[in-house]
């Protein structure tokens, strides 16, 4: 696997690349694809505030959905994209709430700006910042909500941290991420276009809750959780027909979590 500096350089060019064709696989697919193909992304389009031009299919669940956004709060979302989870948040914080998104690509930022703009909102902002480092004081949010991008950020002890010191004292995060049950074949987990993928970067489930706790929080829940299977076109780009055999039958694999926990 490479350096961080090398996967974060993977990471920026390929979800620069889906922000500017404002198309893509989202988390998993491992290769550029049609939105439709997505096999993580959920549908968003039945939420309010839901906006199309927002939602490139990049997460892997609606952490929005179960956050327990109140009016009036101040929400973070760490690696925000277009905007979608930030307008679907909105629309639930009010208008005396505020809505900030972080993401460290550019070409997001831009495309995120121009969706809140079109929609006339004064209380959504984008940041361009790195989640090992968020550029927001300590004690800023009521509430951090991410989807699927924790796993393509190297140093996720830095990550969780960051989002324990932004949330205010009896603050709370919901997130949805990729875990692993069991160990990927190894030429999944080697492969850098499926770590910009959302799949090699991943953690086993339990390491990744330990990280929580360790990050301070309490209360950690898993709101959902669901089982991704990813198409065998994918798959038998990397490992042979007997090891995806082997794969699909051991009842281990990828899963998408919603996880929440309080500061």
């Amino acid at each position: 696997m490479k350096d961080a500096d090398q996967l974060k350089t993977i990471v920026r060019e390929k979800y620069g690349e889906i922000a500017r064709k404002s198309s893509g696989c989202g988390c998993g697919c491992g290769e550029k694809a049609n939105p439709e193909n997505s096999v993580m992304s959920d549908d968003y389009s039945r939420l309010q505030g839901y906006v199309p031009d927002a939602d490139l299919q990049l997460g892997c669940g609606m952490p929005t959905e179960f956050a327990r956004i109140s009016p009036g709060n101040t929400v973070v979302d760490l690696g925000s994209g277009a905007g979608n989870d930030c307008f679907v948040a909105r629309a639930i914080a009010g208008e005396h709430g505020r809505v900030i998104g972080i993401d460290f690509t550019k070409d997001m930022i831009v495309k995120a700006r121009k969706n809140t703009l079109k929609l006339g909102y004064s209380n959504v902002e984008f940041l361009l910042g790195d989640i090992e480092a968020i550029p927001l004081p300590g004690n800023t949010a009521d509430v951090v909500v991410s989807n699927c991008v924790l796993n393509l950020v190297p140093d996720k002890i830095k990550a969780f941290g960051e989002i324990f010191r932004i949330l205010k004292p009896g603050g709370h995060f919901s997130i949805s991420d990729i875990v692993l049950i069991g160990e990927l074949p190894e030429a999944l987990k080697d492969d850098a276009v499926m770590y910009a993928g959302c799949v090699s970067g991943a953690l086993q489930k339990e390491k990744y809750l330990n990280l929580i706790r360790e990050a301070g929080f309490r209360n950690i829940t898993i709101q959902k959780e669901r089982r991704v299977d990813l198409p065998d076109e994918i798959l038998s780009k990397y490992i042979s027909g007997d090891e995806m055999d082997k794969y699909h039958s051991e009842g281990k694999g990828i899963f998408s979590i919603t996880v929440y926990a309080e500061k």
